[in-house]
């Protein structure tokens, strides 16, 4: 499975192959364009050395804020999105032994393999991770990243449901990423006249 997201191939490079990268891509992905959430943990791995765990928990908050800011930006909000990513990777650290594969593939207390709605739970007791992102980004994982846990889709829905544009999980190409913004903006749209 490749990933194309960000439209920069060595960014979508690093999500694909990298599932701490995705992970922090989805929390970037608020206030900001989805192409910038994602590109977040190649401009991260670039001026910290490395996306990983233990290493970025560990980082002087004061530098890693600045790595944040430099431009261009990881985000619009450099300061407190540098505290959320490193609070989630704290978390990685101290539940999952900085593995964020763990999340979907650890089995569950029954040693089985965990099914959508352990992923969910699991999901949204991250830092950062609300009821939406955890199921678009379970999404995500089910549609594009080859989880197939029980129950996925339902676990995730809406943002499950087959041949749907609603969020980044059904981004795979320049065309689906322009129905995903045209989906967001009719939601806004109907939002504001609600």
């Amino acid at each position: 499975m490749s990933l194309h997201i960000t439209a920069d191939p060595a960014a979508d490079e690093l999500l694909t192959e990298d599932p701490l990268a995705l992970l922090i891509g989805m929390l970037l992905d608020q206030q900001v364009a989805m192409e910038t959430a994602f590109a977040g943990p190649l401009k991260i791995r670039e001026r910290v050395g490395s996306v990983d765990a233990a290493t970025i928990a560990g980082y002087d908050p004061d530098e890693f804020a600045a790595a944040f800011k430099t431009p261009p930006a990881v985000h619009r909000f450099p300061g407190s999105m540098a505290a959320r990513v490193q609070a989630l990777c704290q978390s990685l650290v101290d539940e999952w032994g900085g593995d964020a594969s763990a999340l979907w593939t650890e089995p569950d207390t029954a040693g089985s393999a965990p099914d959508g709605a352990t992923v969910l739970k699991r999901l949204k007791a991250l830092p950062g991770f609300g009821e939406q992102k955890a199921k678009i980004f379970l999404a995500l994982l089910g549609k594009q990243c080859g989880f197939d846990g029980a129950g996925w889709r339902e676990a995730s829905a809406p943002y499950g449901e087959e041949g749907s544009f609603r969020s980044v999980a059904d981004i795979v190409s320049p065309e689906s990423l322009t129905l995903v913004r045209e989906h967001k903006r009719a939601m806004k749209a109907a939002a504001k006249s609600a």
